[in-house]
């Protein structure tokens, strides 16, 4: 049985989902004419800036395009659903941002993402732009730590990216701002929980399938395996899962800061999300940690698919700078 969605076809989602951004957004970002799977910040490009490219696949939003805008990315390419962009409109939003001082690209640890954009930077070389590459591996789920190059990156990216941006944004050399993106990403942590599979406009069928009573814990966003699947536990009994599997690996201090976000990955609603964070900062306290600032919502969705992740940053007197940098993006402001 096929699934609902609101949708014309599956195969002009993405386009027209991309048509309705530019008539909500349009003062924020616009889409290039010569490819319109490139969205570059109208404010944030500039002389004498490192230029700041992320992207990835569709069907996570807001990731990645609602991250494009002053103090934040410069330009975000857009790919298929869950599939990567080509290096096409990553050459695009390159050329549109570079300032003379480098580009910074930032995306995920997918291995479509890592072929296409390094693509990407070869030909940007040709044409004498330098570009860095920072990968953002966040989902402890994935991989073990000593593997930790092979991890996904999911909703720290909102983390991640942010740091990466202020820099950016700062006007602070490329090096500085590798820097500081591979210090941001060194310093988040992820896991998430799956209710229910989601469905792929194209064909409307379940992505994987899930007991009516199962969860699964550390699956990722596309639907990748995750850590064990077990029968649906009580909101405090997940998140002292995912928060204790989190402090293992971040090994707080007491009297340490962090940022947290409490992101739905699609279907889960508010209410659900706030009862969990009651639960995180419950854990924040216990272990002698406050939380500089708390973000509650879809930061990094996959479709319609139920479930939430917990990030946290460990945070030092630098990257509370960079959280806390102002920016203006087409679904964020902070």
């Amino acid at each position: 049985m096929a699934t609902k969605k609101i949708i014309n076809r599956g195969d002009d989602a993405v386009d027209e989902m991309l048509d309705g951004v530019i008539a909500a957004h349009g003062d924020v970002v616009m889409r290039l004419a010569e490819n319109p799977r490139a969205l570059v910040a109208r404010e944030g490009p500039r002389k004498g800036k490192v230029g700041l490219v992320i992207g990835g696949g569709s069907g996570h939003e807001p990731t990645f395009l609602g991250f494009v805008g002053k103090g934040l990315a410069d330009a975000a390419a857009i790919g298929n659903v869950f599939a990567s962009p080509p290096p096409d409109p990553v050459l695009a939003c390159t050329k549109a941002v570079d300032g003379g001082a480098g580009v910074l690209y930032m995306y995920g640890n997918y291995a479509g993402d890592v072929m296409n954009f390094d693509m990407a930077a070869e030909m940007a070389a040709m044409e004498d732009i330098e570009v860095r590459t920072v990968l953002s591996t966040d989902d402890i789920a994935s991989a073990p730590v000593s593997e930790r190059e092979k991890r996904r990156g999911v909703a720290g990216n909102f983390f991640i990216f942010k740091a990466a941006g202020a820099a950016c944004d700062m006007m602070l050399p490329i090096d500085e701002c590798e820097r500081i993106a591979r210090k941001a990403n060194d310093h988040t942590y992820t896991i998430g929980v799956a209710l229910s599979p989601c469905s792929l406009p194209q064909t409307r069928k379940w992505n994987f399938e899930m007991g009516e009573n199962d969860m699964e814990i550390g699956m990722g966003i596309h639907g990748e395996p995750g850590m064990m699947r077990e029968s649906l536990q009580t909101a405090d009994e997940i998140t002292d899962r995912i928060m204790d599997s989190i402090f293992e690996e971040m090994a707080p201090k007491k009297g340490d800061r962090v940022a947290v976000l409490v992101n739905s990955l699609g279907s889960t609603p508010l209410m659900e999300l706030y009862i969990m964070n009651r639960r995180v900062h419950q854990r924040l306290g216990e272990a002698g940690l406050s939380a500089h600032k708390t973000w509650v919502g879809d930061y990094c969705t996959s479709l319609e698919m139920a479930g939430a992740s917990i990030t946290l940053m460990r945070l030092d007197d630098e990257l509370t700078r960079m959280i806390d940098h102002p920016c203006a993006c087409a679904m964020f402001n902070g």
